[in-house]
C-alpha cells in the first residue's frame, strides 16, 4: 500500500519531540507507534498491538541480539579496564610519562587517528574511541561533545572511503545488481574504488574534524560546550544525564600511582586483533565478506576471557569479584540496548510505510543534467536523516539513482558517490541512528547534547559537498 505523504510523519514527529522535550526514548516510541497507526489505518487499539509486536520483533533478529549483547558485554569491558587501573595508567603514560598527549590539540589528533586507523567496523570504531579518549580529554578539559563528534565523525565516513569491509561488500552488491539487470557494464569493485574520490560529504567532513583540531575555532553549540569545560570544569552541562554514568566505574583496584597501562591496552589489542581475525575466518580470508557482529561478539568474549586470567594473575580481583563486574557493567548499558532496540523499531516503522521509496519518488524522473548527482545526494541526505540508517538508503536510492545517471547521462561515478555521501550523513548526525547513539554513549553524554553541538557542523560539510556535487556535475 502507498502511504504517501503520511509515511514521512513517523520520522519528522520523532525528531521534533527528540529536539524539543529532549525525550529520546518516548520521541523513538511515540514515532513508531505512529507508523503502525497509520498501517492499522487509524485504529488506536490494533496500533498497541501492532507497535508492541513491532518493538519485540527487533529481538527476534539475530543479528540485532548479537550487536545488543556486543554493546552490553563492551560495558563491562569499559568498567573492568577502569576498576584495573588500565585506563589511569594509560592515561599517566601518555600525559606524564611518555608525554606523547600535552596538550588538547594533541588529545584530539590521537582520536582522529584512531578513528582513521579503526576502519573495519563502525561500532567498534566509536567503543574504541571512546574508552581510550574520554579521560585523556576530561584530564585535559576538552568537552564530552567534541570527544563524541570526533568519534561519530571518524567512523562511518572512514567506513565508506576504506570499504575493506562488510560496508564494501553491501555496496558492490547493490551495484552488482544493477549491472547484472543490464543497466550498466563493468565489476562492481572497480566501479566502487573509482566513485571513492566522488565521496564528498565523507571526505570534507574529515578534512573539517582536522581544520577544528588544528585551528580550535569552534563556534556554537560546540563552542559553549569547550567554554563550559574550561571555565567551570563541568564535563556536560545542567540536567543532563550521560548515557554511560561515570559513576559506574567502582573502586579502582590497583594501588595508587601504579596502575598500569597494559591493563587497558593489552585487552584493547586483542579486542582489535580478535576482530580482524573474526572478520577473516567469517570471510574465508576475505575481510569484505566477513560478519562483522560476529567477529566483534567473538571478540569481546575472548577479551573478557582473557582479562579474567590477566587480572587474576596480578592478584585484582577474584573470579566472584569479576564476574560481578561483568554484572554491573552489562546492567550499565540496559537503558543504551532499550534506546537501540527502538532505533531499530522505528527503523522497521519507517520501511514498512515505505518512506524511503516516496521520498525517492519525489525527484525520480523529474531531475536531469548535471544538478543530478547534487539532488541524489540531498535527497539521501533526508531520507537517512529521517530513518537513521545508511545501509537502507543505499539499498533504496542506488537502484534508482543508477539508472537516472544513465538516462539523464550523467556520470557515473559521481552519481555512486553522491548516493553513499547522502547515507552517510544521516548515519553520521541523526538521532534515529544507532552509531549517533553509541557515540554519544562511549563519549560519555548524552543524544541530545551530541545532536546539537555536531548538526551545525554537519550541516555545512553537507553545504559544502552539494556544491562540489554541482561543480563537478558541470565538469564531468
Amino acid at each position: 500500500m502507498d502511504y504517501g505523504i503520511l509515511s514521512v510523519l513517523p520520522p519528522v514527529l520523532a525528531l521534533v519531540i527528540a529536539i524539543k522535550w529532549r525525550k529520546i526514548s518516548l520521541a523513538l516510541l511515540v514515532g513508531t507507534f505512529l507508523c503502525y497507526l497509520i498501517m492499522s489505518k487509524w485504529n488506536p487499539f490494533a496500533a498497541v498491538n501492532v507497535t508492541l509486536d513491532g518493538v519485540l520483533g527487533v529481538w527476534s533478529s539475530v543479528d540485532n541480539l548479537k550487536i545488543f549483547l556486543f554493546t552490553s558485554l563492551m560495558g563491562a569491558f569499559v568498567l573492568l579496564v577502569r576498576v584495573s587501573g588500565g585506563v589511569d595508567g594509560f592515561v599517566t603514560f601518555l600525559t606524564e610519562k611518555n608525554k606523547a598527549v600535552k596538550s588538547k590539540r594533541a588529545a584530539m589528533l590521537l582520536t582522529y587517528i584512531i578513528g582513521l586507523i579503526i576502519f573495519v567496523d563502525g561500532l567498534l570504531s566509536i567503543m574504541f574511541t571512546g574508552i581510550v579518549a574520554r579521560s585523556i580529554f576530561d584530564k585535559l578539559k576538552v568537552s564530552r561533545e567534541k570527544l563524541s563528534y570526533i568519534c561519530d565523525s571518524t567512523s562511518a565516513p572512514v567506513n565508506a572511503i576504506i570499504p575493506l569491509n562488510s560496508w564494501g561488500a553491501m555496496l558492490m552488491g547493490l551495484i552488482g545488481a544493477q549491472i547484472s539487470a543490464g543497466i550498466i557494464s563493468g565489476d562492481p569493485l572497480p566501479l566502487l574504488m573509482y566513485s571513492l574520490p566522488f565521496q564528498f560529504y565523507c571526505i570534507v567532513t574529515l578534512v573539517f574534524v582536522l581544520v577544528l583540531i588544528i585551528t580550535g575555532k569552534d563556534f556554537g553549540a560546540m563552542k559553549k560546550a569547550e567554554l563550559r569545560v574550561e571555565t567551570t570544569g563541568k564535563l556536560y552541562g545542567d540536567g543532563v544525564t550521560p548515557l554511560l554514568n561515570d559513576e559506574d566505574s567502582g573502586d579502582i583496584r590497583a594501588v595508587k600511582g601504579k596502575e598500569k597501562k597494559g591493563n587497558m591496552a593489552i585487552p584493547l589489542a586483542i579486542l582489535i586483533a580478535g576482530t580482524f581475525a573474526g572478520l577473516l575466518i567469517s570471510g574465508k580470508g576475505d575481510l569484505t565478506k566477513g560478519d562483522g557482529t560476529t567477529a566483534i561478539l567473538y571478540a569481546i568474549i575472548i577479551t573478557l576471557v582473557f582479562m579474567l586470567i590477566y587480572y587474576r594473575a596480578q592478584k585484582l580481583m577474584t573470579a566472584k569479584e569479576f564476574g560481578a563486574y561483568v554484572f554491573k557493567g552489562v546492567s550499565s548499558m540496559l537503558s543504551l540496548v532499550i534506546l537501540l532496540s527502538l532505533a531499530f523499531a522505528i527503523g522497521r516503522g519507517v520501511s514498512a510505510l515505505g518512506t524511503g521509496q516516496f521520498l525517492a519518488g519525489l525527484v525520480e524522473g523529474r531531475i536531469s543534467g548535471a544538478f543530478g548527482p547534487a539532488i541524489i545526494f540531498i535527497l539521501g541526505a533526508i531520507m537517512s536523516f529521517c530513518t537513521g540508517t545508511s545501509w537502507g538508503t543505499f539499498s533504496i536510492m542506488m537502484p534508482i539513482a543508477i539508472p537516472m545517471a544513465v538516462s539523464m547521462n550523467a556520470n557515473l561515478l559521481l552519481t555512486i558517490g553522491a548516493v553513499i555521501s547522502g547515507g552517510i550523513f544521516g548515519d553520521h548526525c541523526s538521532p534515529l541512528s544507532d552509531t549517533t547513539i553509541l557515540s554519544s554513549m562511549s563519549a560519555g553524554t548524552d543524544l541530545y547534547s551530541h545532536v546539537r553541538t555536531q548538526l551545525p557542523y554537519a550541516l555545512i560539510c553537507a553545504a559544502g559537498a552539494t556544491v562540489l556535487y554541482i561543480i563537478f556535475g558541470f565538469a564531468l
